[in-house]
């Protein structure tokens, strides 16, 4: 279970105070509010990428509110991306590993087996530029999973693709989820795309996290 308790966060004028919402293990968590309420904010500070002012996080009952990003077993797949430009796919994949400590044959069963699963076998030994923004997204997600995390955290992974790399992306990320028992916290403004991948939805408005209910017509706030 992935606990947020009472979390302030400041960034320069803008402010967040006393944020408080849980995602059982293993559950596809939603969340969506306005532009420019703090859900990025929120994201990186549950990664450890932004400091916070107070309050706790819980993962797997394990406080790691002031633990250091690379210890916090938390994958993460920001919305561009963020491939190493210089790295060919498979040393992508592995990068989190290796930092991590990994042996050799772990990292190579391991891409591998994350490259069969996501479709980047034929690709593993091409560099970022020239890949198609769904190959790029694939690749971020596979470094994001690759060692294994507890959480995995997605910031508006499918919102700069066509319509048919979105679907197929949709489908993909359902089925990983299921298949690598990953909980997840994915961002998204679209209703559609919530729907069809939350098990829990959250909306972030006003400074408050709120759990909400997915309809046919969209959400609505829980009574």
């Amino acid at each position: 279970m992935i606990s947020v308790q009472q979390l302030r966060l400041c960034q320069g004028d803008f402010e967040l105070r006393q944020v408080s919402f849980e995602i059982p293990s293993n559950a596809y968590a939603i969340l969506m509010g306005p532009t420019g309420c703090g859900k990025t904010t929120l994201l990186e500070s549950i990664c450890g990428l932004r400091a916070i002012v107070g309050g706790k996080i819980l993962v797997g009952g394990d406080e790691i509110t002031r633990t250091p990003p690379a210890q916090r077993q938390i994958g993460y797949v920001p919305q561009d991306s963020s491939l190493f430009p210089t790295m060919k796919v498979y040393r992508q994949i592995a990068f989190g590993m290796e930092v991590r400590g990994f042996s050799k044959s772990e990292r190579d069963q391991r891409v591998e087996e994350l490259a069969s699963s996501l479709d980047l076998t034929e690709i593993l030994d091409r560099y970022p530029r020239g890949l198609s923004g769904g190959e790029r997204q694939r690749v971020a997600l596979a470094r994001a999973l690759s060692f294994r995390p507890r959480l995995l955290c997605l910031d508006e992974p499918l919102s700069a693709l066509d319509g048919d790399t979105r679907n197929n992306l949709t489908k993909l990320l359902k089925k990983i989820q299921q298949s690598e028992s990953v909980t997840v916290l994915h961002i998204t403004h679209n209703v559609e795309e919530g729907a069809q991948l939350g098990t829990i939805h959250f909306r972030l408005e006003k400074g408050q996290v709120r759990e909400v209910v997915c309809e046919d017509s969209g959400v609505k706030n829980t009574t």
